[in-house]
């Protein structure tokens, strides 16, 4: 990477102004969405197909979305993404004012997952560009520890705003996620992306991505562990629930236990971003999912706002070391010119861990009741990674970040 230091830097902050921002606009959009659809329907199966109608984008669009972000300028995808996500929400805006039939929303809901779906690989295959290697773990603590700052104060915004301002909240959303585009496209292109090529026709580079992630079992062990231990443990669609039904909170409530697991993550990031992980990585990830899975248990069985709010900046916590571990390993295991691809499998596994998570939570939930739905994610997050602990020992015995 032929890139000074100062604009290096420069690219670094452009780079985490840009995902916060989209990431802060995001965060509000969910919140101030989950309270409408609830509040219209009063549907457990509702909340969890706002996770579905984003997620299925990421499969329908994988034979594109890796390869994309492999032959084109990744600064300029992440900033169409960014408008693409703005036009979602003007059409939920839309939607929402002129008081149509909440179907509606699912329609948008799909071209705001085809936004993300092109997104993520990119903004995932580009950080990596523009920093380097010896300071990428704490490039990623910071990205993480951007994120997780959007998510404390996106829900809590956006819950505010729609508690006064109705769905006019979702109008701002689409601003903020206008503002992120010139930020990426600000970005200073490395040397080395001007070299990528498309190796593989369209058809076939999916395959590359899913090739290379089967083949190297430590990329494989730390993507699917996050898959199937947020997958089931996942409660972020049960929100709604709590907070009306068994917190009794408002949507003001709803905002702060959406920005719970955030509080957590970002002094985790934070201090990761000042003291990266060195030694025993792996063993260090199974046991913050192991974690990740009891804060869950415990916040299934709270009646207490300050329970649930502690409980949820834990699962947080665990969750941002899990982050951090998994994105290092598999952006460093990755040669650049297949990042794109093997990203978008990535993504494609954290997708199916949030938002088709949210679906099963949801399911869960209209089966078992919120609480019960909440306890069965949890205790599945603990099975997991007994599972994963002996069937892949290659993330059980991964040490420095590098391996």
């Amino acid at each position: 990477m032929n890139v000074s230091t100062g604009a290096a830097q420069k690219n670094l902050y452009l780079f985490l102004g840009a995902r916060g921002l989209g990431a802060f606009a995001a965060q509000m959009l969910d919140v101030a969405l989950g309270w409408h659809v609830y509040a219209a329907t009063g549907s457990a199966l509702s909340l969890g197909l706002i996770g579905l109608a984003q997620f299925l984008p990421l499969i329908v669009l994988l034979i594109w979305s890796g390869h994309v972000a492999d032959r084109f300028d990744r600064r300029k995808i992440s900033a169409y993404a960014a408008l693409g996500q703005a036009g979602a929400s003007l059409a939920i805006f839309g939607v929402a004012t002129m008081d149509a039939p909440i179907w509606l929303i699912y329609p948008a809901l799909l071209a705001l997952g085809s936004a993300r779906a092109f997104a993520g690989p990119a903004n995932a295959a580009l950080l990596p560009e523009i920093v380097e290697k010896e300071r990428f773990p704490r490039a990623v603590a910071l990205s993480a520890t951007m994120f997780q700052a959007a998510t404390i104060a996106g829900p809590a915004l956006g819950g505010l705003l729609f508690a006064v301002a109705g769905v006019k909240v979702f109008l701002l959303c689409a601003l903020l996620a206008v503002a992120a585009a010139p930020l990426a496209l600000a970005i200073r292109r490395p040397d080395a992306s001007a070299g990528r090529a498309a190796a593989d026709p369209v058809e076939t580079s999916p395959l590359a991505g899913l090739r290379y992630v089967w083949s190297n079992k430590l990329v494989l062990g730390a993507i699917s562990l996050d898959l199937f231990a947020v997958l089931l443990g996942g409660v972020t669609a049960l929100l709604p629930i709590y907070a009306r039904d068994i917190l009794q909170v408002g949507p003001v409530g709803l905002g702060i236990l959406r920005a719970g697991p955030a509080m957590g993550a970002i002094l985790v990031g934070l201090t990761l971003a000042a003291f990266p992980l060195r030694r025993r990585v792996g063993l260090k990830m199974l046991a913050c999912v192991a974690g990740y899975g009891v804060a869950t248990i415990v916040f299934a069985l709270s009646t207490s706002f300050a329970l649930s709010l502690a409980a949820l900046a834990a699962l947080g916590a665990f969750d941002v070391v899990s982050m951090v571990v998994r994105q290092t390993l598999v952006q460093m295991a990755t040669p650049n010119e297949m990042r794109g691809r093997v990203s978008a499998v990535n993504f494609l596994f954290i997708g199916a861990s949030n938002q088709l998570g949210e679906f099963e939570s949801g399911l869960a939930a209209a089966l078992l009741g919120a609480v019960g739905a909440a306890l069965l994610g949890g205790f599945g997050a603990l099975a997991v990674v007994a599972i994963w602990a002996v069937a892949f020992p290659n993330l059980r015995k991964a040490d420095a970040m590098g391996t």
